[in-house]
Formats: structure tokens, C-alpha cells, sequence
């Protein structure tokens, strides 16, 4: 079971949708054009859209397989008493002063550049469940880091 938002639900139906009906047809072609060339014993045009329609076809199932048993998290139930999936956290380093601001949601939804930690970070795993105002010891590869927690939101 796969823990996710709306909005990466729907961006996954996206995807999905975009792979069958533009990707797949497109693959589809490029093997008829390939295969309207003659000899398909030495093609490496067939042969690399027969690998190309491959991967999309491993691709299109992984995404349908995910989808099924992706469970949607209510975020009308999540309160912003305490750091947990799909609430935001300010963060402040203790040590260099740095203050940071991250959104803390499932594996399939992290994306460190538009501010989206995975829940499975040591750094998501250090903040969940403590307050606003607390300074947490989070263990990170590097060694410790100590965050001071500024204001949790929704």
C-alpha cells in the first residue's frame, strides 16, 4: 500500500494517462515505420523501439499497480499540533543559524527541490511527532544535526 496526497494521486493518473494514449501510440508507430524498412534481423531502429516500447509497457504497469493500491490521506484529519506527513515545517540549524522550510510526504511524492522530504529521510524520521518550538538531535550520515522546529502548517 502506497500512502499519498490528492495531488500525487492525480499526478500519477496524469502520467498514466499521458503514457497510454501519446507515449504508446508514438512507440507504436516508430515499430511500423522500422518494420516497413525491410530486413528486421539487422534493424537496430525496430530493435531499439521494441526496447523503447518495453520499458513503457514496464513503466505503464508499475504506475497502474501503484495507483491500485495507493491509499489517499485525508488531509482534512491532520492537525498542525505535530510534525507529521503533509504538514510543513520551518526548520532552524542550531549551529550555523540556517533556517530552511520543508514539506514532509510520502516516498513517491519527495522532491527536494520544490522543498518535499520523503517521510523515510533521516531528517523527516528525526521531526515526526515533536512540536513547534522543540530543538531535536536528528542523526544524518554526516553526523548530528540539531533543528529547531519554528512553526508547523498544513
Amino acid at each position: 500500500m502506497a500512502y499519498m496526497s490528492q495531488e500525487g494521486f492525480d499526478q500519477l493518473v496524469a502520467e498514466l494517462k499521458e503514457l497510454e494514449s501519446i507515449r504508446r501510440p508514438e512507440i507504436a508507430r516508430q515499430i511500423a515505420e522500422a518494420r516497413d524498412k525491410g530486413d528486421l534481423s539487422e534493424n537496430a531502429e525496430y530493435d531499439a523501439a521494441k526496447e523503447a516500447q518495453g520499458m513503457l509497457e514496464m513503466k505503464i504497469n508499475q504506475l497502474k499497480l501503484t495507483i491500485s493500491e495507493a491509499k489517499i490521506i485525508d488531509t482534512s484529519k491532520i492537525k498542525s499540533d505535530t510534525v507529521q506527513v503533509l504538514t510543513k515545517v520551518e526548520l532552524k540549524n542550531v549551529k550555523t543559524k540556517a533556517k530552511m522550510c520543508y514539506t514532509i510526504v510520502p516516498e513517491s511524492e519527495a522532491n527536494l527541490k520544490a522543498g518535499k522530504i520523503s517521510v523515510n529521510t533521516p531528517i523527516a524520521q528525526g521531526l515526526l511527532g515533536h512540536k513547534a518550538g522543540e530543538t531535536v538531535q536528528v542523526k544524518i550520515p554526516a553526523g548530528m544535526l540539531e533543528l529547531e522546529i519554528l512553526s508547523i502548517s498544513i
